[in-house]
């Protein structure tokens, strides 16, 4: 018989796949005997068994639950449904991979009208035991019942009213008894049951629900953004229940080992006295900073302390610690490996190699590439010397500016419509998840450093600000205020989650500092890695960017670019229209001067760094203007009589545009087959290349230049393209004596290339696989139609893993990468390979890279650092898989 139910004491922190995150490691936590309360964990297998069997728990896995739930009840010595001693147990999710918030969780479980007399009985507090019924109920109908918690909440505030408290810690016992009985009517208004007082009954209920969160709205979202498969499952733990809320001896926290904003080493979380563990999380009261625990209950703060560090030691990491104390005693409910910023992970992951806790290839390995784009976002000015409107807590850094909106619908609906928002709310739920990742960051005017918003928007690299009590928050009337001062939804706010600052209107920004302890991990990185990284500028301004972030050359400057300049597109406009020859080599004079100096600025700042740079790419049309627009003004001008001059010259542009015009200029006269049937485009281009390099040699300046073909797929195009560049540079070799050295390639971009690439070798000195290009020939997609029509159908039902322009596709289009690369080096075993697509950046893709024998990757500057990471992470692992063969051979 399989087994799918584990007690904690027979895991351990090996176990996550099985057990899930949560599960493997409250056994781990029994195993090296801390203060855990007892329980159970059905394991991610049963969850996909409850899918198998049509969202059914087998009579198999029912079985195993309930011998677990009898060896519970042996351990603590209560009994689920008992009058006398009631057993309660908390009901949670568990997944392979931290999810905060994303599923369902249910506490005080097993209690109805019995068990709540008999809890009060034993405890002798009344007031302690039916405040525990009513949380149940109301947690257990929203999250199984489906019964909205705001009717609930509505109850309990109307009470409150009526009876002229503030706040939940004045209600007696009576009051809560009068509360449990509105809500019961609740549930059976709304779900048309009863509520149910079986607690065997309950409890198979929450598990089912718990399984059934694996596949909500906000798990499915977040598993997205946060690239987690979907196959998975989620593990349900079943703990027995300790109580923060029995009076002003117990309470309950969540703390972080080291702060997750900065990574500073120091006890960072909060807590709150007389609460249950979801107050915390929730926002719902803004919690105590977890130091003044100290002032509180020394003993439990020192125990609690101590505990930290020995979890810390004991996973070598970071650790998010939820606990409770119960009357004085200390119970640890969970540990995980904490959710961070880019800014914290680097720290640590320092400060962790400089204490010996783990070595550089681990430091190297404990940061996500893909956090430190995070780093690389601008601050504010703190010159600008404005007084912030309001200040709350620093909970998630980076500075955002945007406009105020108040629900996540409206957050997703703006950004859709291309709005930088920022969503303003009383605190988040994990419903908003949508919200918080369409907008620029989040703030809340409830909630502490550990509640939802806050961990949700660290996880996701946006600026979040919570607790920030000024503001009064009316979301009816979609505004908010502070003070007399009123802001309504669309009027533009600052946020600084650096500092916790809101600043009015937009603020002044400046560039990123990279810290030391990023520049160390990068320069351990650039000693690990052995793919080559480069960058994609066009200009001298993005080639400094290149360097300064630790490129080792351009791998794609892309001419085309530089003929979008305003003050030159006339000037290619006017080599579009030429009537012959002579008219198009005038335009052509007046361009190579412009594109030489373009070429100088970029080879001096390399400065002996390698320059690729591709040749015209695009379709002439891209240049002309709008054929629908151009239309519509020659029919208003014929509508107008304008003068004939004026709208000849139209009519002119009109005619040339329709000619050019194609109905599938991706795939249409373009790159090479440009240069071919206009050569003389190409030459200018050969010539400013040439001559920049004469011009910037004399200055005692190395230039490497690569002179790349765009979109061969015959290696007959290339042969003819590698004559028209030698005869250009032996026209200016002429001229000015010198002899020049440079490389020429091809870019692969369309599935021929590759197929073909023992061929187009023989005419090539590198490769260059043109990613995006070699994706939509590929699969046969428009980039920009797939993205906006199906793309994302694709991947929500599961045809596609993943967008394929975004990470590189291993099956197919890795194929043909792989097929190009061996063929080219069967024919010429020196010829370099590299990467110029999006997917230079991307870290599975620098994977794939390093593993089929690319000499380098490139990519956008702002993502080289991303690449250097990625590249020597990519060699770690790989070195790691071959030594582990080793062993077992």
């Amino acid at each position: 018989m399989s087994k799918f139910v584990y007690m904690f004491n027979e895991g351990n922190s090996n176990q996550r796949e099985l057990l899930g995150g949560k599960g493997s490691n409250l056994a781990e936590m029994t195993r090296i005997g801390l203060p855990v309360p007892s329980g159970f964990t059905i394991s991610t297998k049963a969850c996909l068994s409850y899918y198998e069997h049509g969202q059914s728990i087998s009579v198999e896995i029912e079985f195993q639950i309930l011998e677990a739930l009898k060896k519970l009840e042996k351990e603590t010595g209560k009994k689920l449904g008992d009058t006398t001693n009631p057993l309660l147990v908390s009901v949670r999710s568990g997944a392979v991979h931290s999810m905060p918030g994303m599923m369902d969780t249910v506490l005080n479980l097993g209690m109805n009208d019995e068990t709540a007399q008999g809890l009060a009985e034993l405890t002798n507090n009344p007031r302690f035991a039916f405040d525990c019924y009513r949380r149940f109920i109301q947690m257990f109908s929203d999250v199984v019942l489906k019964v909205d918690a705001f009717y609930f909440e509505q109850c309990v505030e109307e009470t409150r009213e009526e009876k002229g408290y503030k706040s939940d810690p004045e209600m007696s016992a009576d009051d809560w008894k009068e509360v449990i009985e509105k809500y019961k009517f609740i549930v059976k208004k709304h779900s048309k049951k009863m509520f149910p007082q079986d607690p065997k009954e309950q409890l198979f209920l929450a598990v089912n629900a718990v399984f059934d969160s694996w596949n909500n709205q906000r798990a499915v979202v977040y598993r997205r953004l946060q690239n987690i498969p979907g196959d998975l499952g989620t593990a349900v733990n079943i703990q027995s229940m300790v109580f923060g809320n029995m009076g002003d001896d117990s309470g309950t926290g969540v703390a972080f080992t080291r702060n997750p904003s900065t990574g500073e080493e120091m006890l960072y979380g909060e807590y709150l006295m007389n609460a249950q563990g979801e107050d915390v999380v929730a926002g719902i009261r803004t919690p105590q900073p977890i130091t003044t625990l100290q002032n509180k209950m020394p003993t439990v703060y020192k125990q609690f302390v101590d505990t930290c560090e020995l979890l810390e030691q004991h996973y070598k990491d970071m650790q998010d610690i939820e606990f409770t104390v119960e009357r004085g005693q200390l119970f640890i409910l969970q540990t995980r490996t904490g959710k961070r910023t880019a800014q914290a992970a680097i720290r640590m992951a320092v400060e962790f190699v400089k204490e010996n806790i783990i070595s550089k290839q681990e430091a190297i390995l404990r940061v996500d590439p893909d956090q430190l784009n995070q780093l690389l976002h601008r601050q504010i000015d703190d010159s600008s010397n404005i007084t912030p409107l309001a200040k709350g807590l620093p909970a998630s850094p980076g500075a955002a500016t945007g406009q105020v909106v108040f629900t996540a619908d409206d957050a997703e609906r703006l950004t859709q419509n291309h709005h930088k928002v920022i969503l303003v709310r009383p605190e988040t739920t994990p419903d908003d998840i949508h919200g918080m990742i369409a907008s620029q960051a989040t703030v809340t005017s409830r909630g502490g450093m550990t509640s939802h918003a806050a961990v949700v928007a660290r996880g996701m690299g946006k600026a979040c600000i919570c607790g920030c009590e000024a503001l009064t928050i009316d979301l009816k009337q979609k505004r908010f205020s502070v003070g007399d001062t009123v802001i309504n939804e669309g009027d533009i706010i600052t946020v600084d989650g650096s500092t916790g600052e809101i600043f009015l209107g937009e603020m002044k920004m400046i560039e990123p500092q990279l810290s030391e302890e990023f520049q160390l991990l990068l320069t351990w990185a650039d000693e690990e890695r052995k793919l080559g990284v480069r960058a994609n500028a066009d200009n001298p301004e993005d080639a400094k960017k290149a360097l300064k972030f630790g490129a080792g050359g351009i791998g794609l400057c892309r001419t085309e670019h530089m003929f979008m300049d305003p003050k030159r597109i006339p000037i290619v406009q006017e080599m579009i229209l030429a009537e012959n020859n002579e008219e198009r080599n005038a335009a052509l004079a007046k361009l190579l001067p412009m594109q030489q100096e373009d070429f100088e600025g970029i080879f001096e700042v390399m400065n002996g760094n390698p320059v690729t740079i591709r040749l015209l790419d695009p379709p002439l049309h891209e240049f002309l203007p709008d054929k629908d627009e151009l239309l519509v003004e020659v029919t208003k001008l014929r509508m107008l009589n304008t003068p004939s001059s004026e709208l000849h010259e139209k009519e002119k542009l009109l005619r040339k545009v329709r000619q050019l015009h194609e109905f599938n200029p991706m795939l249409g006269h373009r790159g090479c087959r440009l240069g071919l049937i206009f050569p003389e485009i190409y030459v200018m281009q050969a010539k400013a290349i040439f001559y920049a390099i004469a011009k910037v040699t004399e200055k005692g300046i190395n230039v490497k230049p690569e002179i790349m073909i765009p979109l061969v797929g015959h290696v007959n195009e290339l042969k003819e393209m590698r004559n028209l560049v030698q005869s250009a540079e032996m026209q200016v070799t002429d001229e000015t004596g010198q002899i020049f050295s440079y490389l020429i390639g091809t870019m692969i971009e369309v599935p021929r290339a590759a197929l073909t690439a023992d061929f187009i070798a023989t005419e090539a000195d590198f490769f260059s696989f043109g990613t995006n290009d070699l994706t939509q020939t590929t699969f046969g997609y428009s980039r920009d139609d797939a993205e906006g029509k199906f793309l994302q159908a694709y991947i929500d039902q599961k045809i596609l893993k993943e967008n394929p322009f975004s990470s590189l596709d291993i099956e197919g289009v890795g194929k043909l990468v792989e097929t190009g690369v061996k063929l080219g080096k069967q024919t010429k075993h020196n010829l370099k390979t590299g990467i110029c697509g999006e997917h230079g950046g991307e870290k599975k893709s620098i994977q794939f890279c390093h593993e089929v024998g690319l000499d380098y990757v490139s990519c956008s500057p702002y993502r080289v650092p991303l690449a250097r990471l990625a590249a020597a992470q990519a060699n770690i692992r790989h070195s790691k898989v071959e030594q582990s063969f080793q062993v077992q051979l």
